[in-house]
């Protein structure tokens, strides 16, 4: 998923506390389910369910963040992908064909005990459909967090915003962001806290990248930046076969973009993907309102719905009631 910048990114990624946060987020609301759906799995890979067999992985992301965000006095705003565009249907068919293959993988590593194997297949085959998008929805109005639905990409609609000053930065993992103008990119905030990568325990905590720093630092315009991207690949074309980011930011400052894409893509207009980066669909259409959460309502979904243990519930809950030395409700909304 994203554009593979980190290369020529990491020197600009600044380590940040929760208290350098406070403030409006707008979540990239795709990346952040596929982050709660990746992560929060039984050690076999299979992700939490109720008895019918539903995920709720996403569910209990959400309930437990949420309630970490705003006791951080951050106030999400959670902004979800809207039909994507024709640029893009290529990568969501590889995409499908690679999650399908990685599903199939994942029952084979289960049927001959190979619980490592499945854990990775079965991270590898996760996916954000309706289902997991409309309760994440209803889930969400519930604990009285906005959402915005996009007309296109998630993340075009957050960085535009952050321009506007609806919200101060975008929460995603994804570099693509950038390519789409926000300001701010805080990475890690879905995901922060103690996680297993590749068989060992880590720290993982919220990092924040400002464009503006990471143009001067490379000497680019933010059209060079998207020229980088385009010969990486993004979202929206394959890229150079050969090229990453070190090697494009070279081929971008020597001014050979053209010559380079013209040898390696032969007959590849790059120009609707840089015109799509700087001038994506977005809408204005929105309201941003925290509301108090309905914690009736709350517990006869999660609780009655789908599972949940009420001791649980109850104990998320309690991050929205005042608590010692914590701001109360009304001085969040």
């Amino acid at each position: 998923m994203g554009v593979a910048l980190r290369d020529i990114i990491a020197d600009y990624k600044v380590p940040v506390t929760w208290e350098g946060l406070s403030g409006v987020a707008a979540v990239d609301a795709n990346n952040a389910l596929y982050q709660f759906l990746t992560i929060i799995r039984q050690p076999d890979g299979t992700p939490l369910m109720d008895r019918h067999g539903r995920v709720t992985s996403h569910l209990s992301g959400i309930l437990f963040r949420m309630v970490n965000f705003l006791e951080k006095g951050v106030k999400p705003v959670f902004v979800f992908d809207g039909k994507p565009p024709e640029l893009k249907d290529a990568t969501i068919a590889v995409r499908k064909k690679s999650r399908d293959e990685a599903g199939a993988k994942w029952k084979e590593a289960i049927e001959r005990g190979d619980e490592e194997e499945a854990y990775k297949q079965a991270r590898s085959s996760t996916r954000v459909d309706e289902t997991i998008i409309a309760t994440s929805k209803e889930l969400l109005d519930l604990l009285g967090i906005p959402f915005v639905q996009a007309p296109t990409e998630g993340e075009a609609q957050a960085a535009a915003m952050v321009h506007k000053g609806d919200a101060r930065y975008v929460v995603s993992q994804d570099y693509d962001t950038l390519l789409f103008g926000t300001p701010t990119l805080v990475r890690n905030l879905t995901v922060s806290g103690k996680r297993k990568i590749r068989g060992r325990v880590v720290t993982v905590t919220p990092e924040r990248v400002v464009l503006s720093e990471v143009l001067a630092g490379l000497h680019l315009t933010r059209e060079q930046l998207i020229e980088i991207g385009i010969l990486v690949g993004t979202d929206f074309n394959p890229g150079a076969d050969g090229v990453g980011a070190k090697t494009g930011l070279k081929i971008v400052q020597k001014g050979e973009f053209g010559a380079k894409l013209a040898e390696k893509c032969p007959g590849f207009d790059p120009a609707p993907v840089m015109e799509f980066f700087l001038n994506p669909p977005v809408t204005s259409d929105y309201s941003l309102v925290w509301g108090h959460p309905d914690t009736e309502g709350i517990k006869k979904m999660l609780c009655d719905g789908y599972d949940f243990a009420e001791e649980r519930v109850d104990k998320a809950l309690e991050g929205y009631t005042v608590k010692a030395g914590q701001k109360t409700l009304e001085s969040w909304f």
